[in-house]
This record gives structure tokens, sequence and C-alpha cells, in this order.
């Protein structure tokens, strides 16, 4: 799977992508990471990509030529890329679309913008494939929501985590479903001692006691 990433800053994801899962995903060439530095599509010699919005307001707009000539030198080399907008206008992304994203990953290619300033061109909408955002509340800027995507998405995909099961048996795997508490040792830490059930070998009844204590709703 192929991630290339539009942004001003493209040494945001250094750290991101280059250690724990996101790094073995790289090593295991299951997943590969490019950064396209929107600057160097920017118009004139200050490398310009945004200007003020017509009608007036506060702030700066995203200009859509540098974005446009930015995802177009990626679609050169693969025209069959998707692109996605990071957008509190766009659908909220859950443990369900992470999924679908993640299915094929041999035959997929993300292209991800990240928005910065106050906004963008709505022309730039015309576009992308998909817009997304990440939850009600706004940001300075796409990376953080686009670093979301790429590990939500990545870990997904086959042979990234170390257990077949380990991202079937967790929160959201099947719907809103919350992950069960889970212990390791020791058995007994300041006075708060293991549930027994989880010591008796006995499966079935550690099946029940997990669906029992699986939330099926988020607090609050």
């Amino acid at each position: 799977m192929k991630f290339s990433i539009i942004t001003l800053f493209p040494e945001m994801f250094d750290k991101v992508v280059n250690i724990s899962m996101l790094l073995k995903a790289q090593e295991k060439d299951l997943a590969n990471f490019e950064f396209i530095n929107l600057r160097d599509f920017g118009i004139g010699p200050r490398r310009q990509v945004d200007d003020t919005p017509y009608g007036g307001g506060d702030g700066m707009l995203m200009k859509p030529e540098p974005i446009y000539a930015a995802v177009e030198s990626v679609k050169s080399k693969n025209e069959s890329a998707k692109i996605l907008l990071m957008t509190p206008k766009g659908k909220v992304w859950n443990q369900a679309t992470a999924r679908t994203f993640a299915k094929n990953p041999d035959q997929q290619h993300y292209i991800i913008i990240c928005p910065h300033y106050e906004g963008y061109d709505e022309r730039i909408v015309e576009l992308v494939d998909y817009q997304i955002s990440i939850g009600k509340f706004i940001l300075t800027g796409g990376e953080l929501p686009a670093m979301i995507i790429i590990d939500s998405i990545t870990r997904l995909i086959p042979g990234v985590l170390g257990g077949e099961t380990s991202a079937e048996i967790e929160s959201f795997s099947d719907g809103d479903n919350l992950e069960y508490p889970q212990y390791t040792r020791p058995e007994t830490f300041r006075d708060q001692t293991v549930p027994s059930v989880l010591l008796s070998g006995n499966h079935a009844a550690i099946a029940k006691w997990r669906s029992d204590h699986s939330p099926t709703s988020l607090p609050g």
C-alpha cells in the first residue's frame, strides 16, 4: 500500500512513520510513504500557496493551482490513486471505514491532501474522491488527521500487527463494541487482583466473562 501525502510540513511526519508499526510495515514492504512538499508547486518566486478570500473575511485560503499541480504530479505515475482531503466537512472516520480502506493493500494508493491556514479554495473538492473528518473539532492543519488515517489503515494490513486476530478482537472491530478489560502480571498489584475467572483456564467461562464485560457504547 502506498500513501502520498501533500503537505506544507513534511517534517511533521518523520517520527510518526519511522517508529513502531509504521516502520515495521515499511521494513516488511507492506506500506510505502512519500511526502510531497506543496511549496514546491507554489506560484512565483515566493512559491505562494495561499491568498485572501473573495468576499472578504479573516485568514488566508489555500490556492487551487498548487494543489492541482501536486496531485497531478502523483496521478501521472498512477492514475488509479484515490484522493483524500482532510476537512471538517467530511465524513467522520471510524474503524469500519479504516477496514474498507485497508482492503486489497497490494492495489491501493492513497493521495492525502493536508489543508492549512483558514481553509482552501472550494474548487479543490472537484479533485477528491473522499472528504474525511476525524471529529467535530478544528485543528491548525490536516497533518495530524492524515497521521491518524495512515496509522489506522496501515495497522490493519495483514502482517503488520503481531497476532493473526490482533485487529479482530479490539474496540470497534464490530460496530460500536469496546474491548473487554485485560490484565497481565502481577496477579495482585496494590490490592487490586486479577479476576479469578481469567486464571481458571476455563476458556468458555473466560469467553463469557469477556463478553459480559465488553461495553456496547462509549462512556459519557
